[in-house]
């Protein structure tokens, strides 16, 4: 004859999770702290002035670079430029037919950082010192 287990019988047959759980959990939070992360940092030194003066618009003729919150991110004197290569070879171009013009970084607040330190960083590989980045007072 055959016979069924009763619900209590069953129950007492299946395991016990929680031990597994909190060594599982301990073990990923072991393995979150020892985790070696790179971090990448680029130095930039800004000045700290409290005269208006310095902060004062040039007067001289200048290769604006714009850093736009939407994309595309990036643009030259005000014209939009649909991707990174095209940006740098255009800025590059730019630069090599006005070498008396200053170059200013205008970057949009809402703007992400990313653009704008992939900028300064091709700008550094390039050798291009003469930088302004334009601030807004308030």
């Amino acid at each position: 004859m055959i016979r069924s287990r009763s619900d209590s019988e069953i129950s007492t047959f299946t395991p016990d999770l929680t031990p597994l759980l909190d060594i599982i959990f301990i073990v990923m939070v072991f393995l979150l702290l020892t985790a070696n992360v790179e971090f990448k940092s680029m130095e930039i030194a800004i000045p700290q002035t409290q005269d208006s003066g310095v902060l004062a618009s040039p007067e001289q003729q200048m290769i604006a670079i714009n850093i736009l919150a939407d994309s595309p991110a990036w643009a030259i004197q005000g014209q939009p430029i649909d991707n990174w290569s095209s940006f740098t070879e255009t800025l590059l171009e730019t630069i090599n037919a006005n070498p008396n013009k200053t170059v200013v970084i205008a970057a949009d607040k809402d703007a992400a950082v990313e653009d704008m330190l992939k900028v300064l960083a091709f700008m550094q590989q390039n050798q291009i010192t003469a930088t302004n980045i334009v601030m807004e007072e308030e």
